[in-house]
């Protein structure tokens, strides 16, 4: 058992950092936090607007009693109506009135005042506020709002007399004390609730980050096949799934290439090793004389050169794919350069009865290049191009300023390139014609040679062809 208390706590703690916890920790957070703003402020519009209407109550009494005294001092009917029969009438709001001369003595109080309300101490409490209200306390222990103020008996100089009301609030309190316990209710159950509604939503929403998890555990290097199904998916997932399978996408083509890749390596290297050792095995049969020996250490010889070749350029395609290759960059002239590859290939061409034309412009073309690298995609082609015209056809090679790049282009008269097979001239160990290049030699990564050193200078190479009519390459390069 382990000994490690905080790994003990961590283990039991952990399902609380998942997505799941975390989403609808958030939803709970955020609902409470809501429903307790919500309720509290309607508390407290709810307090305040009884607090208010208490107030105006307590307000009119005031101005109704002072207009009285003021304009009907000896109305005693008026006034005992007015304090004693009207507040009696009231069932559940219960107020009570008292007036007092200038001495302070009670000239009129509503009747159970002072069984209510201990006078003694509202006289006190009232003293110096005149107007104010104030809470106070019953000798039940119910609450009452109180307030006093002055008023003039008749016209002055008239005596001032002391107008006093108490309010019962209580209704007011058990209706607030009612909102509180709703409250305390609502918040107990919406504690409970939101916690489970916002892990169902939170499983809900991460149930197609499951199905990606789920599928890419499924993934291997075996099984490459599988995609996640996005309907249903919102949009933000859908465009994830999406972008997840265009990555297996990728991920198998790249593995099939790579198994092509390997099978071809295999297959181009098998071939003249089988026949280097076919060849001694048959010279070593039986006693050959020198002139024998000798063709069998030539062809061997042959062959070997052929898988030396092929070796070169799979080592030059390996470094080609590292994205820190250094190029050995100087200023070329491309016109000088294609006449150089012009000079080289000029006798294979006129053995092959093929013209080869070059066509540039009048001033020097002047671009900022790997000379050694561009001598060896523009010679791949016009070793390419004379292997596959027929005689008495055209090669042209043709180099111009275009925008801001250079273009180079190698057109030829030859048999041409099935549409099929233009999308993958570029791949690595692909042949139009198997048959033609096994016994011309040929191992398929001429072209991809070429693309390789375009875009190591940041180029591009395109093709074009035509069956019977011939075919153009161009390439362009920026010019810095």
């Amino acid at each position: 058992m382990s000994s490690n208390p905080r790994r003990s706590v961590w283990t039991v703690l952990r399902p609380r950092g998942t997505l799941a916890f975390r989403m609808s920790a958030a939803y709970s957070l955020g609902g409470l936090t809501m429903v307790i703003l919500a309720t509290v402020s309607l508390y407290i519009v709810l307090r305040t607007e009884l607090d208010r209407s208490t107030e105006l109550f307590l307000a009119d009494k005031l101005h109704v009693l002072r207009t009285m005294l003021r304009e009907r001092p000896d109305d005693e009917d008026a006034f005992r109506e007015e304090i004693e029969l009207e507040a009696q009438a009231r069932r559940y709001q219960q107020f009570y009135i008292r007036l007092l001369d200038e001495h302070g003595a009670p000239i009129m109080t509503t009747p159970g005042m002072a069984e209510q309300l201990d006078l003694a101490n509202l006289s006190t409490l009232t003293r110096g506020r005149s107007e104010r209200s104030i809470a106070m306390t019953g000798k039940d222990g119910r609450p009452f709002r109180v307030t006093s103020a002055a008023a003039a008996s008749g016209t002055p100089p008239a005596p001032i007399d002391t107008v006093q009301i108490a309010i019962d609030v209580s209704q007011e309190e058990q209706l607030l004390t009612r909102y509180r316990l709703w409250f305390w209710g609502i918040l107990l159950a919406t504690s409970v609730l939101f916690p489970l509604v916002g892990y169902r939503i939170a499983r809900h929403g991460i149930r197609p980050v499951e199905e990606i998890a789920a599928t890419a555990r499924r993934i291997t290097s075996t099984n490459l096949r599988e995609r996640i199904g996005s309907r249903g998916f919102p949009s933000e997932l859908a465009s994830l799934a999406g972008t997840f399978n265009e990555m297996l996408e990728r991920l198998e083509e790249s593995f099939d290439r790579i198994s092509r890749f390997t099978a071809d390596i295999a297959h181009d290297l098998r071939t003249p090793v089988n026949n280097i050792r076919g060849e001694a095995e048959v010279a070593l049969a039986r006693s050959r004389t020198a002139e024998e020996y000798r063709d069998v250490l030539e062809s061997s010889l042959e062959e070997a050169g052929r898988l030396s070749e092929l070796i070169g350029d799979l080592l030059f395609l390996a470094r080609a794919d590292r994205p820190l290759t250094e190029l050995r960059r100087e200023n070329v002239n491309i016109g000088e350069l294609l006449a150089t590859v012009r000079d080289y290939y000029d006798a294979s061409a006129t053995d092959a009865e093929i013209s080869l034309v070059l066509n540039k412009e009048a001033g020097p073309l002047i671009a900022e290049l790997d000379r050694s690298l561009m001598l060896r995609a523009v010679s791949n082609l016009v070793s390419n191009a004379i292997a596959h015209t027929p005689p008495n056809g055209t090669v042209t090679l043709t180099a111009v300023h275009e925008d801001a790049s250079v273009r180079i282009e190698i057109c030829d008269t030859g048999v041409g390139i099935p549409a099929e097979a233009l999308p993958r001239v570029f791949d690595r160990f692909f042949r139009v014609d198997p048959s033609r290049s096994k016994t011309s030699g040929g191992t398929g990564l001429g072209l991809a040679i070429v693309q390789s050193i375009l875009t190591l200078h940041g180029g591009s190479a395109e093709i074009t062809s035509q069956l019977g009519c011939g075919t153009r390459v161009k390439l362009r390069m920026p010019i810095p």
